[in-house]
């Protein structure tokens, strides 16, 4: 059950970095010193997508949690220890975080650039 959470929340923070691809790649590329406006246009129809793949992992991290909270570990399972279990929910509220950021990235330019 462990896997399943680690996967989706690994799952998550993959497509909240590929949502982030058509508005913040070209930022970020800028930043490392190549040029990226290809990037952007190539990107930007498949932005939807994106976003829906992070919303869609990041409910099905959530809901593994959820379940694997919901029913009782056997001791010595990973999922007994407080110190995994808190680094999972960390870990998903940090995808999500980190999705919300750059799927709201186009806005944030917009207000703030």
């Amino acid at each position: 059950m462990i896997a399943r959470t680690v996967s989706a929340s690994l799952s998550a923070v993959a497509a909240a970095f590929g949502s982030a691809l058509c508005c913040g790649g070209p930022f970020i590329a800028a930043f490392v010193g190549t040029s990226a406006a290809g990037l952007s246009s190539f990107m930007l129809p498949y932005r939807p997508l994106f976003i829906l793949a992070a919303v869609g992992a990041l409910w099905m991290g959530y809901n593994v949690l959820e379940k694997e909270e919901a029913k009782a570990c056997e001791i010595g399972a990973p999922c007994a220890d407080p110190k995994v279990r808190r680094r999972m929910k960390y870990t998903l509220w940090v995808a999500t975080g980190v999705a919300v950021f750059f799927g709201l990235n186009p806005l944030i330019n917009r207000i703030f650039f």
